[in-house]
């Protein structure tokens, strides 16, 4: 994972680093240096973002009420 797509993800996600920090218990000034490559991106990272967007997409799609204007399956 490429310090762009860690910003994207967080972004899609609706976090700040401080949110990531808190919820993969790092130390807050871990996400700083890997966007600055003075440390690479673990390999759990997208794992852990990748269970987050997954979480956010079936939120989005069970959770949320239909958009106006979208037919129901009901």
């Amino acid at each position: 994972m490429s310090p762009e797509e860690f910003s994207i993800a967080l972004k899609a996600l609706d976090w700040k680093q401080s949110d990531f920090c808190r919820m993969a218990g790092v130390n807050k000034s871990t996400p700083s240096r890997w966007m600055t490559l003075d440390s690479p991106i673990p390999e759990w990272v997208p794992k852990f973002l990748g269970m987050g967007l997954e979480v956010k997409r079936l939120h989005d799609a069970y959770v949320l009420p239909p958009k106006a204007g979208k037919k129901s399956d009901a």
